[in-house]
């Protein structure tokens, strides 16, 4: 079988820049391609996710959709990575919070992605995989977050395969939210293990950059609308850690 178009991403080689920025939602992804990049072209619709390319102060950036969940983004950076020259994937994305001094609109960079899923069973290791973002990344993605006065936290996510959990039967001590939050977890998403394992497997670079869409503790919450236009402080800053990438 060609390389190209993958069964998932209907493009060329050089069609995606070295730095694509992964939001789950679609709309988000062209939302980012219509008010930040110079002469975006959209290179892929398979399925209605969205990606396009253009340019920011001058560099070549992309962004693309990868669906929620670790399947879905597993399956778009994996193609990403290995068919297409992708050295570092940003993904953009909400998440909750669970310490009480992150609040809602905070950004938390994911050094590390905690995991329920079975996701890291492929790769036959012999014991348990530490998801971790690329330092590189992260060093100057936190440096930059610091110049635009951003109010952010670096540490812990963890990653779930569950949206919706059944609480039925499981001790008040052991339920997800205080069990997490007691390892000092920060926020919970559905997507950077994946992304993190993927990156490891194929030797390239990976961070996730969320914000905090709603609190698991205060229950305070934004809508479906501010999260998909909204979020721009953590658009930003990805941009321009894509930028500086590329300059070295």
């Amino acid at each position: 079988m060609s390389n190209y178009p993958t069964p998932h991403i209907d493009a060329k080689p050089g069609d995606f820049g070295r730095t694509v920025l992964m939001p789950g939602d679609p709309l988000r992804a062209k939302f980012i391609a219509e008010q930040y990049l110079e002469a975006p072209v959209l290179v892929n619709n398979v399925r209605g996710i969205q990606g396009y390319t253009g340019t920011y102060e001058g560099t070549k950036v992309s962004v693309m959709a990868s669906g929620m969940g670790m399947p879905s983004i597993g399956i778009y950076s994996y193609e990403l990575y290995h068919f297409f020259n992708v050295e570092h994937i940003i993904r953009i994305g909400s998440a909750g919070a669970y310490q009480k001094d992150v609040r809602v609109r905070d950004l938390v960079l994911g050094q590390g992605a905690c995991y329920d899923s079975n996701y890291a069973a492929q790769f036959h290791l012999p014991g348990t995989f530490s998801a971790i973002a690329s330092y590189s990344l992260l060093s100057v993605c936190a440096g930059l977050a610091e110049e635009m006065g951003l109010r952010f936290h670096v540490g812990n996510l963890v990653s779930s395969d569950r949206f919706y959990g059944d609480p039925e039967g499981v001790p008040e001590g052991f339920r997800e939210v205080p069990a997490w939050s007691k390892m000092g977890v920060l926020a919970v998403e559905m997507e950077a293990a994946a992304l993190y394992m993927n990156a490891a497997r194929a030797g390239k670079h990976a961070l996730a950059v969320c914000t905090v869409s709603d609190h698991l503790l205060t229950g305070e919450s934004t809508s479906a609308a501010e999260r998909q236009e909204s979020f721009t402080d953590m658009m930003k800053l990805a941009l321009r850690t894509a930028v500086c990438l590329e300059k070295g």
